[in-house]
């Protein structure tokens, strides 16, 4: 049987922990080679003492501490790094997520994948949450092509060869199938049991939303565009030059066909104007870039034909 590490975030969940502690116990004492990574996220109700005591108790739990709060990516980053186990699953710690259903997605995940995401298909959450949620996931679902439906559910299981190649940072976590998907992982998903939340109120609010659309417009960038800059910014560049044309086109005919005086558009040509400025201004942007990275590729060329040399 694979060794897994369960990795859990924590911040402000204290009524919670000696619960999610005895039931992730029960399921996984079946097999010997486990751990348990809480990753305490500056917690300030007394959670860290919790976690200490049960470190004490159980040789298989492990604490690291945060001396303030850093946010989940933060928690999870570390938590990757530290993981020993050959299959790692993250869940939170509020006990909506059912430490019961890691067997399912051990057994899913064996079937030749490399990421297995939980899918709250029947969730015990208000419906501010459940409707943002569904927008923001038929979104990211639509503009990375990885088809699941659920990508922010805290329970997901990795081969560890996926956390040791993903880079999380900011609000990156909540995009680590469609970043796992980017890097050719096989990803799919599985139904899990979603459970109404017991202790507490949730840690996050609408703003995650509003956070979460940067996030994904920056992943996009850096995974289609890092390498071919121009193919945005001339896009955007193209746009504006075409746009520049017809309210230039415009403000012709009216002064050569209809033969108004240039005076009563001369907002709209000096609009024109700028547009078409802002266009070339983007494809300068794009041309520079290019440059850049073409730069940067030839730098690493010559390493590698270096470094090819000498092992010769």
């Amino acid at each position: 049987m694979k060794s897994i590490t369960v990795v859990i975030p924590i911040y402000n969940e204290v009524d919670s922990l000696k619960e999610l502690h005895s039931e992730l116990t029960s399921v996984l004492s079946r097999n010997d080679h486990y751990e348990l990574l809480f990753i305490d996220d500056g917690s300030s109700d007394g959670s860290i003492d919790i976690l200490n005591e049960l470190s004490t108790l159980d040789p298989h739990t492990k604490v690291v501490e945060f001396y303030r709060n850093y946010g989940k990516a933060a928690a999870l980053a570390e938590g990757f790094k530290l993981a020993e186990g050959e299959y790692i699953v993250t869940m939170d710690a509020d006990l909506q997520d059912d430490p019961a259903e890691i067997p399912n997605l051990v057994e899913k995940l064996e079937e030749g994948y490399d990421l297995i995401s939980g899918w709250k298909k029947t969730r015990h959450d208000p419906w501010t949450k459940r409707w943002p949620s569904k927008f923001f996931n038929f979104i990211t679902r639509l503009m990375t092509g990885v088809k699941i439906h659920d990508f922010n559910c805290g329970l997901k299981i990795y081969k560890k060869s996926v956390i040791k190649t993903v880079e999380i940072y900011g609000g990156r976590h909540r995009y680590i199938p469609a970043l796992a998907g980017q890097k050719k992982f096989k990803v799919s998903e599985l139904i899990v049991n979603h459970r109404a939340r017991k202790f507490g109120e949730t840690k996050y609010g609408g703003g995650r939303l509003f956070h979460g659309f940067f996030d994904l417009l920056t992943i996009l960038f850096l995974e289609r565009y890092t390498e071919r800059p121009l193919h945005l910014f001339g896009f955007f560049g193209l746009l504006c030059v075409m746009s520049s044309i017809v309210l230039e086109s415009y403000a012709l005919y009216y002064k050569l066909i209809l033969e108004h005086p240039f005076q009563k558009h001369f907002a709209l040509i000096v609009f024109g104007a700028m547009v078409f400025v802002l266009g070339l201004w983007f494809f300068s942007i794009g041309l520079i870039a290019e440059m850049i990275v073409a730069n940067q590729q030839g730098k690493e060329d010559r390493v590698k034909s270096v470094i090819s040399k000498h092992s010769n």
